[in-house]
């Protein structure tokens, strides 16, 4: 984005990853999520319905989080990341949608979303789980 003229609110500042060339970082320096929950289970619901879940987090580490990214195992579930570092002790969450269209099943569902950041390790895996009934 900031080739096209854009700009990320990201500065080379920002990143302090552990995976350098060098291999010299301080891990208590480096960010660190952690997550209310990693899993969110939406019980029953039928063939069709959307759910929407924030899984709200917190850096505890002592530099900048960055998420550079947020993957999902199927098109039915779509997740948002925030687009701005995230200052040591601020909150913010992830927002996961999954839409059960077609997705009626005799066993439960599992959808995982995983979330890339520059912390140790980098990444992380959430969940969304529960039943599609006709």
């Amino acid at each position: 984005m900031a080739a096209c003229g854009g700009k990320s609110g990201i500065s080379a500042d920002d990143v302090n990853n552990p995976a350098t060339a060098s291999g010299n970082y301080d891990p208590e320096t480096q960010p660190k999520m952690e997550f209310v929950e990693t899993e969110f289970d939406f019980g029953t619901i039928k063939d069709g319905d959307k759910i929407k879940h924030s899984f709200k987090f917190k850096n505890t580490g002592k530099s900048n989080l960055i998420i550079s990214d947020v993957g999902t195992t199927c098109g039915c579930t779509v997740a948002s990341k925030p687009e701005e570092p995230i200052a040591p002790g601020a909150e913010s969450e992830i927002v996961a949608e999954f839409n059960s269209e077609r997705k009626a099943s005799a066993t439960p569902i599992e959808k995982t979303i995983t979330v890339f950041a520059n912390t140790t390790p980098n990444s992380v895996k959430l969940k969304l789980k529960g039943m599609v009934t006709k």
